[in-house]
């Protein structure tokens, strides 16, 4: 008997077969050809969500084309931890990213970012030295301050202070505002006779273009910044997602029906 349920089921999960495909490709890549800490330390993640992703379609096409229900049954179980999983993570990301904002400078076109506004949370994530070197690492691979240190000496004070710096660039490519250096260039600068040293960071601003303010607090509160608003993105992409996985949830469990109809009936055919 034709079933539409059991036919949606089985084309949703063969597209995310295909899916999978090009993720476990894509994770074996990096793995043998990633160049940086940062590329190989994505390779077994992206190899894990592959595989779990064939893995879970194939048990719900075959469950779902073969009626197979022991088959369907353990889809919909994942199915249903995956709703679960993301709808806490949904609230989870915005109950961390709630707090913590760049600070606006008067006569400044950046922000000044500081690691105690943030989650203690993601302050933890960022306060160990092993994850810091290789989040460290990882800036460095980007070139976050690239393009300040190819202006140089091109660009004047005035036009510095009133670039639209990124939170990453604020708080890791120059001393902090308060520390009030004397500017020389975007990414070098010299202490006077006004400089403080209230603020740790100001004592560990290098200017050596591999270190500037990579060590600093602000450079950490610069990536939280960066991190809430990716997370706030995600966990809106999220909702949208969860609603997808619960209609085929739904769909999903009148194909159970089906197969557990088509069994009970099958003796009396």
């Amino acid at each position: 008997m034709f079933r539409l349920s059991n036919n949606l089921i089985g084309i949703l999960n063969f597209l995310t077969f295909l899916l999978s495909i090009p993720i476990i490709w894509a994770g074996i890549w990096l793995r043998h050809h990633g160049s940086t800490e940062c590329e190989k330390f994505l390779d077994t993640p992206i190899i894990v969500l592959g595989v779990f992703l064939a893995a879970v379609s194939l048990a719900g096409l075959v469950g779902a084309c073969c009626r197979v229900s022991l088959l369907l049954w353990f889809y919909l179980v994942v199915m249903f931890l995956l709703i679960v999983v993301l709808f806490c993570f949904t609230i989870f990301a915005f109950v961390v990213t709630n707090k913590g904002a760049g600070e606006v400078v008067s006569g400044r076109g950046y922000k000044e970012y500081r690691l105690g506004d943030y989650s203690n949370w993601l302050q933890k994530r960022v306060n160990s030295s092993k994850e810091w070197n290789r989040i460290k690492s990882c800036l460095h691979d980007s070139k976050v301050c690239q393009s300040l240190i190819d202006d140089g000496s091109t660009t004047r004070v005035e036009q510095f202070y009133n670039q639209h710096l990124s939170a990453l660039q604020s708080g890791c490519c120059k001393p902090p505002n308060d520390c009030n250096f004397g500017y020389v260039s975007p990414t070098n600068w010299t202490p006077t006779a006004n400089s403080s040293n209230t603020n740790s960071d100001c004592s560990l601003w290098s200017n050596d273009q591999s270190i500037l303010c990579f060590n600093c607090q602000s450079c950490k509160a610069g990536l939280l910044d960066n991190i809430k608003h990716d997370w706030k993105k995600v966990a809106i992409i999220n909702i949208i997602f969860l609603v997808f996985l619960v209609v085929v949830y739904s769909i999903g469990c009148c194909a159970f029906r089906n197969n557990h109809e088509d069994y009970k009936w099958k003796p009396h055919r």
